[in-house]
């Protein structure tokens, strides 16, 4: 038996980019921050920060376009995938993502007595509200879109069939 499941909690880096393919199918891929912060043994705080390519398909990725925006906080559930292409050089180059199967907004409100409490949201319901993310540090300059990037198998005019798309 084998298991692959990854759970995510962090802040989007850059807004969602959507692609719609043959037959409407459409694809959001986004950069998710997630950090840790813990404190060494000369006292200094250090706070450690890991960038995860995330992809999501159909209507999940619908939801995304209305509701995901550079400095949101989501909950991401789903699975690790790593596929290989080769750059214009010729050198074979690796991306790891993360395909989610549930996609959660979290987002802050203020309680009665003037505290933060975070409450999640599948997204729909959550258009008309303002509320402002956290502040995210950008992606590091080696970061490149899972979108930006060669080998993408589902690319318009190919030859794939909705069938052979993921989910």
């Amino acid at each position: 038996m084998s298991i692959n499941k990854v759970i995510l909690v962090g802040n989007v880096g850059k807004d969602p980019v959507i692609r719609y393919f043959d037959k409407g199918v459409a694809k959001a891929t986004f950069p998710l921050a997630t950090s840790e912060t813990y404190t060494n043994q000369q006292g200094e705080t250090i706070t450690s920060t890991e960038w995860h390519n995330i992809v999501l398909w159909r209507a999940l990725a619908e939801v995304a376009e209305k509701t995901i925006k550079k400095g949101s906080q989501v909950y991401i559930v789903g699975k690790i995938k790593t596929r290989s292409y080769v750059d214009k050089d010729g050198v074979n180059k690796y991306i790891t993502e993360i395909l989610a199967d549930a996609m959660l907004l979290l987002e802050k409100k203020q309680s009665a007595q003037g505290t933060s409490s975070f409450s999640g949201s599948s997204g729909k319901d959550n258009q008309s509200k303002n509320t402002p993310g956290p502040v995210v540090n950008e992606p590091g300059p080696g970061y490149q879109t899972p979108a930006d990037l060669p080998g993408d198998e589902f690319l318009p005019g190919n030859s794939q069939n909705e069938d052979d798309l993921p989910f």
